[in-house]
């Protein structure tokens, strides 16, 4: 199943589903967001998809047209994420950096790069807008898989797009937390895809694509079957000495990146689609 929040029309955790599209707050016994329902199946030793099932048979059928007022599909305590995963990022990294050489030692080395992204504060939904600092100057969006953790083991899919700034982690890798984690610098969303919708996560295919002004500045497309770690991998390496909050996102790196001549403007739209999870859109302000 895929899990949507709508606008305020629905009541609850709304499910997308072969059999129609379920308003999951209007069950007998509500389901009022995602992490209730991960928590209701973590009591119950059972699947959010199990538990899902049941309200159903109590719960509101409505339009699937509603799905196109998909906001923020669940409000994540921390966004944490994965760098070089992929070598189209390991080699858009050195050609950023005045330090290149320690991406290579990234990209072979037994431990992955994981840092923290983003609080629920800079994170925004699905048609809300991303943001670019206003002191960057070369700045690209980076369209990723996130794995959606409660209590640090893995309940579904979503969509991320990690904003960076490339021009202040190229000054000098210390600069990471700066280029990574501002106001509007990360997107979640359209959905929650089970499990059993992504049966697995390194057989999908990703798509990105930039419009300006009506036209087309950047297309592109890959499979997470690219990725040289693993979506487990990377969730052992986060939960590793590190309390993890009840509810997490682990975005687990890109291979779309921009060439070195692209940069991102104001009122641009980034759209990125994974197969089983949907498109997440946003706009571009500058923050």
């Amino acid at each position: 199943m895929q899990y949507y929040r709508l606008d305020e029309t629905a009541d609850g955790l709304v499910a997308n589903t072969d059999d129609g599209v379920f308003d999951l707050g209007t069950a007998e016994t509500p389901i009022e967001s995602f992490r209730a329902l991960a928590a209701t199946a973590a009591r119950s030793n059972a699947s959010v998809d199990e538990i899902a099932e049941t309200a159903m048979e109590t719960a509101d059928e409505i339009s699937e047209s509603a799905l196109s007022n998909a906001t923020l599909p669940l409000h994540a305590d921390e966004v944490w994420a994965a760098g070089v995963t992929y070598e189209i990022s390991e080699q858009a990294r050195e050609e950023e950096s005045s330090e290149p050489d320690i991406y290579d030692h990234v990209y072979d080395a037994d431990r992955p790069e994981i840092f923290f992204k983003a609080t629920p504060s800079r994170t925004v939904g699905p048609d809300e807008a991303v943001g670019i600092r206003e002191d960057s100057t070369w700045d690209v969006p980076e369209p990723e898989l996130g794995v959606v953790l409660y209590r640090g083991e893995p309940v579904g899919y979503t969509i991320g797009n990690d904003m960076s700034s490339r021009s202040i982690e190229g000054e000098n890798p210390l600069y990471l937390p700066q280029a990574k984690v501002y106001d509007r610098c990360c997107s979640i969303g359209p959905s929650v895809a089970s499990a059993d919708v992504i049966e697995d996560p390194h057989d999908l295919e990703m798509r990105m694509s930039i419009e300006r002004d009506g036209g087309t500045q950047f297309e592109g497309s890959t499979s997470t079957g690219q990725m040289k770690r693993s979506c487990e991998e990377l969730t052992s390496y986060l939960n590793r000495h590190n309390a993890v909050p009840e509810l997490a996102v682990l975005l687990t790196g890109t291979s779309l990146v921009p060439g070195d001549d692209f940069t991102l403007q104001e009122d641009d739209t980034v759209s990125i689609e994974i197969d089983g999870i949907g498109r997440l859109e946003n706009g571009v302000t500058i923050v």
